[in-house]
């Protein structure tokens, strides 16, 4: 039954599958044809939408292989995937009991409190039940109340903290129907404060930008994108070489192989679009519904992606920023003889820095996308450094946690218990 309780809570498409059902249901107006399709929009909507993550998201993990190989890159890659397979092969209960008292206290929170933010991205409540749970284990706590202040930390997170984003939300999006659900979300916050110092420039946003006629092709995002992926795969590519570069290609010659992954790559950001605009009229309809009978004001806290279609452009612009930030951090971090290297993970470059520039270009304009991703590159890769002896000291040796929800609160969270030692 634990098993099943958690696999369920870990599927969104699920969730939000019932989640439109009882908000199509509660629409006195609505029968069951209506109710019926808009379920099943909703359920394969979002997973049309994880296929284009899914496929994003495997693309760059091969592309950090390749970069890392191909300059010769020693440390850590910042990224949660490894990280919470190595919590949860230690502290499975645990983190499972966290992750499930935290959904449950997401909605407690959300129906007592001013935040009435439901979080539906369930992979990010996993990665941070884990950090939660590593912290505590680590400062002695046991089972008992490890479970009960992560699970209630937990919730409270899913409450609250998409409140500190929607500010800029309703900019972005026009309206205040939906929130951000995607734990880097002081990094949004704070890329959308930076964006109000170039507020007298707001206006020329990054989907603005005026390319000289040589340039044109970039007006079109995709294409835009495809053409930054296959510049980025080929020079991984060439500097990693043939033997590298055939592990992962397979029987793919190896300089085709950058190509189909750069087409591939923007292929999936197509999917992902396509998906968002299914699901996404239906999920806030639901919440209509259930705002006004169960939980008033409440509105879900979807995955990042969802505000992609606002400004295609500032994704592409953030990525390229927040990935350089990354970058540089390496060199700063060798030059001040860091114990650890936080190499960026190109993926977590791309959706978190990606967002934060589309909350900067939303307050500033293209210039508070650029300084706000590149600020968010530079808060990814040097806040994990605080936590980084602790998951070692726990037997995560190999990777680590990146996105500054997990670290800023897990620091506070260790300073706070480590005081009592």
């Amino acid at each position: 039954m634990l098993d099943f309780i958690i696999s369920f809570l870990s599927q969104p498409a699920v969730l939000l599958g019932v989640v439109a059902f009882i908000g199509l249901v509660a629409q006195k107006d609505k029968d069951w044809s209506d109710v019926t399709k808009g379920t099943f929009k909703t359920v394969i909507g979002f997973l049309i939408f994880q296929v284009g993550a899914s496929t994003l998201t495997e693309v760059l993990q091969s592309f950090n292989v390749i970069f890392k190989a191909g300059f010769n890159l020693h440390g850590l890659i910042a990224s949660p995937e490894a990280a919470t397979a190595a919590a949860q092969t230690k502290y499975g209960f645990v983190v499972a009991l966290i992750l499930i008292l935290g959904f449950v206290m997401n909605i407690v929170f959300a129906r007592i409190t001013p935040f009435k933010n439901i979080f539906f991205t369930g992979q990010h409540s996993l990665y941070f039940a884990c950090v939660l749970g590593l912290i505590l284990k680590f400062n002695g706590v046991n089972d008992f109340w490890s479970i009960l202040v992560g699970g209630l930390i937990l919730g409270f997170a899913a409450s609250a903290l998409p409140s500190l984003c929607q500010p800029f939300m309703r900019k972005i999006t026009g309206n205040d129907n939906q929130a951000i659900g995607h734990y880097n979300m002081i990094g949004y916050a704070l890329s959308g404060a930076i964006g109000l110092l170039f507020k007298k420039h707001k206006d020329q946003t990054t989907e603005n930008i005026h390319f000289p006629k040589y340039l044109s092709i970039f007006k079109d995002f995709l294409i835009g994108l495809a053409i930054v992926m296959l510049v980025l795969f080929y020079v991984s590519v060439l500097a990693a070489g043939q033997s590298v570069t055939t592990k992962l290609s397979g029987d793919v010659n190896w300089l085709v192989y950058p190509f189909i992954q750069a087409l591939t790559f923007t292929a999936g950001m197509g999917v992902l679009m396509y998906g968002v605009g299914m699901f996404l009229e239906e999920i806030t309809n639901a919440f209509v519904a259930i705002s006004s009978k169960f939980i008033p004001g409440s509105r879900p806290a979807l995955d990042v992606p969802t505000v992609f279609p606002f400004a295609p452009t500032a994704v592409l612009l953030g990525f390229v920023s927040s990935y350089t930030a990354g970058l540089l951090s390496i060199g700063v971090m060798i030059l001040f003889h860091s114990p650890t290297i936080i190499i960026p993970a190109a993926h977590i470059c791309f959706f978190s820095g990606g967002t934060a520039a589309i909350f900067g270009n939303a307050t500033g304009g293209w210039r508070g996308a650029l300084v706000g991703s590149f600020v968010d590159g530079l808060l990814i890769s040097f806040l994990p450094l605080i936590l980084v002896p602790v998951f070692q000291d726990m037997g995560i040796a190999s990777s680590t946690f990146p996105n500054i929800d997990y670290n800023v609160v897990g620091s506070l969270l260790h300073a706070l218990l480590s005081a009592f030692h």
